[in-house]
């Protein structure tokens, strides 16, 4: 009674934030989480978690288990586990943990001219590096001498702690089940057997914790990263690193390189369309077709049948001004200069890589176990086991035959919503051609509407309602996919965690490039571009007609296409990110709280937030490469995208801390020395952007049309864009229209014009393809080979010319080699010297032998 009046006692008096056992000493490293279960199988859990909770207590770990009564729901139990000294030493030498052997005589990089104008996004240099720079081994607990071990408590940051901890969970027995070994957190998680494990984080983020706690570095990295005010600030990558692993540590330098390259990708994209502005009203073009005398006088052709009436070219005035804000002469220089900026940032990309595996100690890391580790559900489903050559351990095993069926379902499945994708873009298409049509009649009829018409055209009209709809059908079609895809992976029962990542790395990113550029690759490359002539269009379905592009050409179409989408993406995202867990937490506490907020503890607040998940990374990725994919495979029709692209990232950098810092639990620390399978996707959409972008400038814009008639048919030296318009517009006679395809209303008009180069009604071969439109064709195809050629000489000469590893890292990768070559040396030389004592002979020889061992390692470094 006495005992349990003092446990009490120690309860009540423990801060609320205490990440300690109830003696205040020993640190929580890991949470368990269970609620009393009334269902048939609740015997069954209770004694897996027996037996689990009894396997971890003989690993060495310790175990404090928090009775259901001193929760806050009444229905709670928390087991709280603490990693002694002797599992960390044995663990962090199990898993090759590198810990610090000597204070690192190599200063970190000096203060340059430009730092003092970075200044003021600097942060304080305590921020910055947390910790001095170390020479580094890999732990072993013979040598713990050699290690710099000032305090065993403080030694071990919390991030290997719960690196240990958790894998020793993920390897721990509960039992035997049908004759098979039974083990593993997640399996126990999976069967809610435990609701949840988490390690703590280390207090609250708005105020530093209170001594005994150690600092708190969740308040450090919510002040200095995660406030919105210190949006034009750097990041404190090393704190991430340290605070929340290597694996989301290196997410946020790719985010923060990738933004910071975006800067100067978005200083020229902002200047062409500086440019475009500035030039809009100097357009011989659109100053033609705005000119009542010019435009005014020519009778356009009907742009649907029977329903649409004839038009004048001056209707369309404000879209061709538009339209020269994006398709100018700077189009083509800055296609090629994003080229040429792909490459660069991929390279430098390359080279910080590099840098930061030299930083964060990752040059020997092999790839971590836990994604190799087999998974709790292959496990289960496997019924065949076979003999692994390597461990000589018999290993579950599934036959090719038995995941055949579900290789061709998941095939069938990704194939079925690829189509469903372009089936709803086809809708989309016929929505507009009907709505067209609808809007051009009625806009004629109603005189009331004239003033709207003259910039709020039927096209202009359409094409804003078509974007916004297929922007809805794509956030639609995006939320189901990404419940099947990751359904359809788990049942293709994927051995280990890296086979399931891959795995719906390649259904999702698929289908997110489908589903997202599809309707921009068909603006750009497939409207317009197959309508035939008057009086032989070509039908969709044999009932619509076939759209037509602006006679300023389909580019401005492409870049209100890509806004809506890359805009409306962006805001979602961000939306859905921020509210999205702030929501569910708000709703979880709200449920939750029936005691006093003074017994809230530290565990149970970390409980209540949401879980960040194994693929939680995973989506972060894949929204930036589909951004990378706007950037890029399009910009030549939007050189805005890289200044939209950038305002998001540094938003998304602030909105993605917060979220970690106060709206996630903390997550299980993981390494990884590169961005993996998502930096292969970035080499092949950077290869396939020049492509695209070549092929926009050629067929989507209007600028090779109008260099052909600069240097080719303008008969005008002063002005040698005049009567461009009217060269470019084919003659129809009105007399040649089929009858179900003219308009209903009898006119004067004799003739009608046309977006096209085709010999006139007068002539031998009429509405044949002239001999300007085969020049234009031979100038676009020149374009493009020349263009890629260019782009791609230049890719290759950069990529050769910039090494992937800077000369200083390797450099310093020498040196730290060297030296912990050294001094490990000098350490089993001391001990060989205590150990041979007197025997002076035998000790001579050893240090002959030890010397030849450290003079190879420096012949070979």
């Amino acid at each position: 009674m006495v005992m349990h009046s003092l446990a009490e006692f120690q309860k009540n008096q423990q801060s609320k934030d205490s990440i300690f056992f109830r003696d205040g000493i020993r640190q929580i490293d890991f949470v368990l989480s269970y609620a009393d279960d009334i269902k048939k199988d609740a015997e069954l859990k209770a004694e897996r978690r027996k037996e689990f909770e009894k396997n971890l207590r003989k690993t060495g770990l310790e175990l404090e288990i928090e009775d259901k009564r001193d929760s806050e729901d009444g229905r709670t139990y928390f087991v709280k586990i603490h990693a002694p000294w002797e599992v960390l030493v044995t663990y962090a030498e199990v898993l090759g943990i590198k810990m610090p052997i000597k204070e690192s005589d190599i200063p970190r990089p000096k203060q340059t001219p430009m730092s003092y104008v970075l200044g003021p996004v600097s942060l304080p240099t305590s921020v910055k590096y947390p910790h001095p720079e170390y020479f580094t081994a890999q732990f072993s607990r013979h040598r713990q001498e050699l290690f710099l071990i000032e305090d065993q408590a403080t030694f071990f940051p919390s991030s290997s702690r719960n690196r240990i901890v958790y894998y020793i969970l993920s390897r721990c027995p509960f039992g035997i089940e049908d004759g098979k070994k039974r083990f593993g957190i997640e399996r126990l998680l999976n069967s809610n057997t435990y609701s949840s494990a988490y390690p703590l984080h280390d207090g609250q983020y708005w105020k530093p914790s209170e001594p005994p706690n150690p600092t708190n570095e969740r308040y450090i990295l919510h002040q200095n990263w995660a406030r919105f005010s210190y949006f034009y600030k750097e990041q404190p990558l090393d704190l991430i690193k340290n605070y929340y692993g290597e694996k989301i540590g290196i997410y946020f330098v790719f985010l923060g390189f990738y933004t910071e390259m975006l800067f100067f990708a978005a200083v020229v994209g902002l200047a062409c369309f500086i440019y475009g502005l500035l030039s809009m009203e100097d357009n011989t073009s659109s100053t033609e077709i705005c000119d009542p005398e010019i435009g005014g006088q020519m009778i356009m052709c009907p742009l649907c049948d029977q329903v649409c009436d004839y038009w004048r070219l001056n209707s369309t005035c404000l879209a061709s001004k538009f339209s020269h804000l994006f398709d100018n002469e700077s189009t083509v220089f800055f296609a090629i200069f994003m080229g040429i900026w792909v490459t660069l940032f991929l390279e430098f990309w390359k080279q910080r890589q590099a840098r930061l595996e030299y930083e964060w100690d990752l040059v020997d890391f092999e790839e971590e176990q836990q994604q190799l580790q087999l998974r709790p559900e292959f496990e289960a489903m496997c019924k065949h086991r076979k003999l692994n050559p390597v461990t000589k351990e018999m290993e579950p095993y599934m036959p090719l035959y038995a995941r055949i069926p579900w290789y061709f379902l998941s095939g069938a499945t990704v194939t079925l919503w690829m189509s469903l994708v372009v089936t709803s873009m086809v809708a989309v298409i016929v929505y507009r051609l009907s709505v067209f049509a609808t809007l051009a009649s009625f806009m004629e009829s109603d005189a009331s509407l004239k003033q709207v018409k003259s910039f709020l055209t039927p096209q202009i009209t359409t094409s804003l309602t078509g974007s916004c709809l297929n922007f809805i059908v794509i956030l639609i079609l995006n939320f189901f996919y990404e419940k099947i895809s990751a359904w359809i992976t788990k049942m293709e029962i994927p051995r280990t965690y890296q086979e399931y990542e891959s795995s719906l790395t390649l259904k999702m990113f698929l289908f997110q490039f489908v589903n997202f550029y599809s309707s921009c690759f068909y603006v750009a490359f497939f409207k317009g571009k197959f309508v035939g002539y008057p009086g032989k269009y070509t039908y969709l379905f044999d009932e619509w007609r076939s759209e037509e592009c602006d006679p300023g050409g389909c580019l401005i179409e492409l870049t209100t296409q890509l806004t809506i989408i890359m805009t409306g993406k962006q805001i979602f995202g961000n939306i859905k990110e921020a509210i999205y867990p702030l929501a569910l937490n708000w709703w979880r506490r709200r449920k939750a709280r029936t005691n006093s907020e003074k017994l809230y503890s530290r565990w149970e607040q970390d409980h209540d937030l949401e879980s960040f998940g194994p693929l939680g990374l995973f989506y972060e990725y894949l929204e930036t490469v589909i951004q990378f994919g706007f950037v890029t495979l399009f910009v030549a029709s939007f050189p805005l995208a890289p200044l939209l692209a950038l305002i998001n990232n540094i938003v998304e950098i602030r909105v993605d801390a917060w979220k970690l810092t106060t709206q996630y639990r903390r997550t299980v620390a993981s390494k990884a020395h590169s961005i993996g399978v998502w930096q292969d996707i970035l080499y092949g959409m950077a290869v396939l952007s020049v492509a695209t972008n070549a092929f926009i400038v050629a067929f989507t814009s209007d600028i090779i049309p109008r260099l052909v008639y600069y240097y080719a048919y303008s008969t005008n030296a002063t002005q040698p864009m005049k009567g461009y318009v009217n060269n470019s517009l084919s003659v129809f006679l009105i007399a040649d229209f089929p009858n179900h395809t003219a308009p209903s209303e009898k006119r004067d008009f004799i003739t009608c014009r046309y977006r096209d180069y085709r010999y006139p009604p007068d002539h031998e071969n009429k509405y044949f393809h002239n001999m300007q439109f085969w020049h234009v064709l031979a100038a676009k195809m020149t374009f493009i080979i020349v263009m890629e050629h260019v782009v791609f000489l230049v890719k290759f000469l950069l990529a050769w010319m910039i090494p992937d590893v800077p000369k200083d890292v390797v450099e310093r990768i020498k040196r730290e080699k060297l030296m912990t070559i050294k001094i490990l040396h000098d350490f089993e030389l001391n001990k060989l010297k205590e150990n041979l004592g007197i025997n002076s002979n035998e000790f001579a020889k050893h240090v002959m032998i030890e010397e030849n061992k450290a003079q190879l390692a420096k012949s070979t470094i």
